[in-house]
């Protein structure tokens, strides 16, 4: 039989409350490894993007305020946007960024909202196939 530990607040002033302000980071980052592998930069970027988008995951900051908040050159943030675009974590269209669900791309791939836009995330493959005629 396994025996709870007890949890001891180390700064019990200091605990921690839900802010009035609308901001989440989403525990599958962790839990579904979506940060492994991510570079510093890209949690970074990621970290600020979570916490200054609205509730449907958009924010505009220019890139001069996030490198400059961050501490990134312009080459440095952009290579961890891109990482995170690639990663399916955000998507970005200047000059808005959007954070992006955490569900399983082919949910997303497949779902009714991206059959109606006639797009959304696509894998390389999937368009090769369609272009060529091949069977899936």
């Amino acid at each position: 039989m396994r025996t709870m530990k007890t949890k001891i607040l180390p700064c019990p002033e200091r605990l921690r409350h839900v802010p009035r302000q609308f901001s989440w980071i989403d525990q599958r980052l962790v839990r579904e490894r979506h940060i492994r592998g991510r570079s510093p930069e890209a949690l970074a970027l990621y970290l600020l993007l979570c916490t200054v988008a609205d509730a449907q995951g958009l924010s505009y900051y220019s890139q001069a305020s996030a490198g400059d908040l961050l501490g990134l050159c312009s080459p440095a943030l952009c290579a961890a946007r891109d990482e995170l675009v690639a990663a399916g974590l955000i998507a970005w269209q200047r000059p808005f960024y959007q954070v992006l669900s955490l569900e399983p791309r082919a949910a997303v791939v497949d779902s009714p909202a991206a059959q109606r836009r006639g797009g959304g995330v696509q894998r390389a493959g999937d368009i090769l196939r369609a272009l060529t005629g091949e069977a899936r």
